[in-house]
């Protein structure tokens, strides 16, 4: 899944507007112009398109963390090194700990898109990847566990 899409479907879930997302971004001492995040909203096909790289999200998804739970006591904040990449495994479980989600609650939020996992798959996508039960999270489970919260989010305000 592209880092752009998942941004941009983020935003939406969330019903952040760009100075709500660069306020987040801020929270990691991570500045983004809103030129920067406008260009990073777009679609590949549209002109001025610049690709979010994995160091950026990582950066979005840990300003989350820090706006929705506060800084861990003791340690500071940490940017994803240049080469380090992100997997959709580390993305749910970012996700899971901004938004403070339990097994049920993701379930939930998944079957809203029409995807059904059962508790014992769902856990192992937060395993150790070196552990034998570890799995992989596909593109498929997080564009429909994004597309689920949003559904959620937004039928809350109705």
């Amino acid at each position: 899944m592209l880092n752009n899409d998942l941004l941009r479907q983020l935003r939406y879930a969330l019903k952040f507007n760009n100075p709500d997302v660069i306020a987040v971004f801020a929270l990691m001492q991570y500045p983004i112009t809103k030129e920067e995040l406008d260009a990073m909203l777009k679609r590949e096909e549209e002109a001025g398109f610049v690709l979010c790289r994995d160091r950026t999200l990582a950066a979005f998804l840990d300003g989350l963390i820090i706006r929705n739970r506060g800084v861990q006591p003791g340690r500071e904040p940490q940017l994803l090194g240049p080469k380090a990449r992100l997997s959709n495994n580390e993305i749910l479980r970012k996700l899971r700990i901004a938004l403070t989600l339990k097994d049920d609650d993701i379930i939930a939020i998944l079957k809203l898109a029409g995807f059904r996992i059962s508790k014992s798959e769902l856990s192992a996508l937060f395993r150790s990847p070196d552990h034998r039960n570890y799995q992989a999270c596909g593109d498929q489970l997080l564009r429909n566990f994004v597309r689920g919260l949003g559904k959620q989010r937004r039928t809350e305000e109705s």
